[in-house]
């Protein structure tokens, strides 16, 4: 069963300006091109379900970091097929890796999601 959250605000009423144009003018700056290339790329990495899942796995480990290898099992995947998952999660900044022996660690970098965040809503900063 596939659930579908609404992060739409409640529908509202655009007011028509005194010039008679129907849309409201920016009250920031948007994106510019290269901040929305590195959202999409996060995005991109967030838009497949068992990276959420790695990602939050990970993020529920004691201190927040967890060996790949007990990280196949929660999702029932074969360590190679998790291993690429994190690796993009790895590229769009969202996990570090550390290697220990034969072992891969994984820890949610901090802030990374809150940066996320920032740079939709504050595109200046």
């Amino acid at each position: 069963m596939i659930t579908t959250l609404d992060l739409a605000d409640p529908p509202r009423t655009v007011p028509v300006s005194a010039s008679g144009a129907c849309c409201a003018p920016l009250v920031r700056e948007a994106a510019d091109p290269q901040t929305a290339i590195e959202i999409a790329h996060v995005f991109k990495a967030l838009s497949d379900p068992t990276r959420v899942r790695l990602l939050s796995i990970v993020a529920a480990h004691d201190g927040g970091e967890a060996c790949v290898c007990d990280l196949t099992e929660p999702v029932g995947l074969s360590q190679p097929t998790v291993s690429h998952h994190l690796k993009l999660l790895v590229e769009a900044g969202l996990l570090t890796r550390e290697q220990r022996g034969k072992w891969g660690y994984y820890s949610v970098v901090p802030g990374a999601l809150n940066r996320l965040g920032v740079l939709l809503t504050d595109a200046t900063s």
